[in-house]
């Protein structure tokens, strides 16, 4: 019945449409729901995809640069490896070729040595077929022979080996003694001043040049005669000249005049006594001046004769250099180079100081100065060594000794200093020794002097061996030997003086 009300059923179907209005409406509103949640999640999903790209993106570049930095750094370290490995390949070619280098050489020494070997092996078998040849000869004999035959083996090697060391050794020894030379001269100076042949005497008044003068010219006469100086009396104020080629003499000559002057007594007998005192005290004088000279160079035990010697050369000049001096300062340049070359200090500077003494007397005396001063060393005693020291200096004689050389050297050096010495003057001085020399030779020649500059040579005879004819043949015999052995300008005055002097005392 009641499915047959209509109504029923209509609110029956109106309910099941209103129901399925409602349901489809929910359904739609849940789906729409759904969908908006759908396209958030897709929208956040979009958008978180677009953040992790773009973290990957950036990852990426990030990625990227790092790869690209590490491969930059990789690709220089290979290239530091490469260089590395290449100088090591470069270096072990150089090395390959040095030790083929090496190879090579060192076989070419074991073939040399090889060739050597099999050479000396060939002389050894040589040498015992010799021996066996030779076997009756001395044990010394059989050496020689093996010495002489491995000689004229390898002469020429040896000849080679020995030019070498002997170039060497000879540059070696120039320069070991430029350096001691150099060093000598550098440590020792002295001053030279070279002597004239004049001596200016100054005299306390004009008036006294009336009295050397003397009536008639008798006390410069026998001034000039005692002493051997030519006197030059000019218009110079309070001036006298000494003139004379022998310093000893110029010396003389005003010494005594010093004391002439002084005395005031000048008359021909006080002046020949003063002269003579003068002579004895120069003696003492000159005894003086060698101790000096031996103790500046630091030698002592030379005799009292060789010290007074070696004064007098300070009275003697050698082409204007003045002899002592020249000898003192050989004397320190020999101990200078002894003591470099380790010789004995002593006997060089003793040498050197003597080398001349003979020239202290040479004028006097027949001979070289040399071998005047060898003859005067070993008669008072002088060691042996001093005197092969010094005799070599011209290389007259044989060099016995190291100190020799030496002292030669030191000569050498003395003399060839520019400014040392005057050849000029020498050969003036020498005319003029000559021209004496000449006169004194002669038999009955007392004294002979050369004046005024080796224009005049005046002789003094003993009158009891020469007669008035004889003093004039005399001068004419030595004029005409002075003209045919000397060579001078102009002419040259020949006085012969004979002078008797009786002499008796009243008691």
């Amino acid at each position: 019945m009641i499915f047959s009300n209509p109504l029923l059923w209509a609110f029956l179907a109106l309910g099941l449409s209103v129901g399925y209005f409602v349901r489809n409406l929910i359904a739609t509103r849940r789906a729409r729901r759904i969908e908006e949640t759908i396209r958030k999640r897709i929208s956040d999903a979009k958008v978180q995809a677009q953040g992790i790209i773009s973290d990957a993106q950036q990852q990426s570049i990030k990625l990227l640069e790092d790869v690209k930095k590490e491969e930059k750094e990789t690709k220089e370290k290979l290239e530091k490896t490469e260089e590395r490995l290449h100088s090591r390949e470069e270096s072990l070619e150089k090395q390959l070729v040095t030790v083929g280098e090496r190879e090579e050489r060192l076989s070419a020494e074991r073939e040399k040595v090889s060739q050597e070997r099999d050479e000396l092996k060939e002389v050894k078998e040589k040498t015992v077929t010799e021996l066996e040849k030779i076997a009756s000869l001395s044990k010394e004999e059989a050496k020689e022979k093996i010495f002489e035959e491995v000689k004229e083996a390898y002469k020429t090697d040896l000849t080679e080996t020995i030019q070498h060391m002997e170039h060497d050794r000879k540059d070696e020894i120039e320069k070991k003694a430029s350096d001691i030379i150099t060093g000598a001269l550098m440590r020792y100076s002295r001053s030279h001043v070279s002597d004239v042949t004049t001596t200016v005497f100054t005299l306390p008044s004009e008036d006294l040049k009336g009295k050397i003068i003397g009536r008639e010219g008798r006390n410069i006469k026998a001034l000039e005669r005692a002493t051997g100086v030519d006197i030059i009396v000019d218009e110079t104020p309070e001036t006298v000249i000494l003139s004379s080629f022998d310093p000893l003499r110029r010396e003389i000559a005003k010494i005594s005049l010093e004391r002439l002057v002084t005395d005031g007594r000048i008359q021909p007998a006080r002046i020949e006594e003063t002269v003579e005192e003068v002579k004895q005290d120069l003696i003492k004088r000159m005894q003086d001046i060698g101790e000096e000279a031996s103790m500046e160079v630091g030698v002592v035990g030379f005799p009292k004769e060789i010290l007074q010697l070696i004064g007098r050369l300070h009275f003697r000049t050698s082409y204007g250099q003045n002899v002592l001096t020249h000898s003192i300062e050989m004397a320190h340049i020999a101990g200078m180079i002894a003591r470099e070359l380790g010789s004995n200090i002593d006997v060089a500077k003793k040498g050197a100081l003597v080398h001349d003494i003979g020239k202290a007397i040479s004028h006097e005396v027949e001979g070289t100065h040399v071998d005047l001063g060898m003859k005067i060393l070993t008669k008072y005693g002088v060691d042996e060594s001093v005197i092969n020291a010094m005799r070599s200096h011209h290389e007259d004689y044989p060099f016995a000794s190291p100190e020799s050389f030496i002292v030669t050297a030191a000569d050498i050096l003395s003399a060839g200093r520019p400014g040392a010495r005057r050849d000029s003057v020498e050969q003036y001085l020498k005319r003029l020794r000559d021209l004496e020399g000449i006169a004194s030779n002669f038999k009955g020649v007392k004294q002979a002097y050369a004046l005024s500059a080796g224009r005049e040579i005046r002789i003094f005879v003993v009158p009891e061996q020469i007669d008035d004819f004889g003093a004039l043949q005399m001068a004419k015999d030595i004029a005409s030997k002075v003209q045919h052995e000397l060579k001078y300008p102009g002419e040259i005055k020949v006085n012969v003086i004979r002078e008797t002097r009786a002499v008796e005392y009243a008691r």
